[in-house]
Formats: C-alpha cells, sequence, structure tokens
C-alpha cells in the first residue's frame, strides 16, 4: 500500500486554518468591561480630586458611610471625616500624587475591588510608593468609592 500526501496547497491552506483558529483564543484577550472601566474612571476622578483639593469633588465620589485604613494607621470614617483627613494629609505631604490601577476584580454585579500602586512624588526627597485597595459600589448615581485602604510595602 502506497501512501499519498495531498499536494502542497491543500496542506499549507490547512496548515494556516488550524493555525488561524488555535490563535483566535490568544489575540481576542477580553476586553475590560464597562463596570471595570468605570471603577478605574473613579479612581482616576478620585487622584483628580485630590490634585485640585477640591472638598466637593473629592465628596462626591465617596458613598455616606465611606471609611479608608491610611497607611500611617489612622482610620477615617465617614464621608465628611475622609474628605477633611485627605485635604489634611494633601497639605502636610505634598507632592505629585500618582495612583495606577493594576487590576480591577468584580465581586458581584454592584461591588468591585480595585487594586493599585499609589506614589507620592516628595519635593526633594525619594518618592513615597504605597499600595491601595479600593472598594466600589453600584449606586443609583452610579460607581462611587465605600473604602480605601493604603499599605506601605513590608521593607
Amino acid at each position: 500500500m502506497k501512501l499519498q500526501l495531498a499536494p502542497i496547497p491543500v496542506l499549507l491552506t490547512l496548515a494556516f486554518v488550524v493555525a488561524l483558529l488555535s490563535s483566535a483564543g490568544r489575540a481576542q484577550a477580553p476586553a475590560a468591561t464597562a463596570d471595570e472601566a468605570a471603577v478605574t474612571a473613579l479612581v482616576a476622578r478620585y487622584n483628580e480630586a485630590r490634585d485640585v483639593k477640591d472638598p466637593a469633588a473629592i465628596g462626591a465620589i465617596f458613598t455616606d458611610d465611606a471609611d479608608q485604613l491610611v497607611s500611617t494607621g489612622e482610620w477615617r470614617r465617614g464621608r465628611d471625616t475622609l474628605v477633611q483627613g485627605m485635604l489634611k494629609s494633601s497639605q502636610s505631604q505634598p507632592g505629585d500624587r500618582t495612583i495606577t490601577v493594576e487590576a480591577v476584580r468584580l465581586l458581584g454585579r454592584d461591588v468591585a475591588i480595585a487594586d493599585a500602586r499609589y506614589e507620592i512624588a516628595n519635593p526633594g526627597g525619594e518618592p513615597r510608593r504605597m499600595w491601595s485597595t479600593f472598594v466600589a459600589v453600584r449606586t443609583a448615581d452610579g460607581w462611587r468609592i465605600a473604602a480605601i485602604r493604603n499599605m506601605l510595602p513590608a521593607k
């Protein structure tokens, strides 16, 4: 019995189709969902509001009962306390703040967690590098921050 091979053009076409199909799943990595994008934008609005030190803009980003645990161990509870604490810390720790969201994970339809690198470029000194975790909730007015945890990396 003699083995007969398919003509070269058929083999090339078949190889191309197999390669195309096997790479389709990898080439189409899932894009960020609208909710993930909205949570990332919420963190960006938080950073912008802090930059301009606008109490109304800062407050509008949070839920009424929001809380924040800062890297010094201070626990701020309630929107007004958060706003005042943020304005005070921006004044006592000047420098450009950069928050880069690394990951957003939806914990349910209306709750998400965002992990971000947080850096304060201190004038004339070493930048202060931290991690921040944001808990966001969907409200009737859109996504709002319910909690922030700021952490200094272990040395």
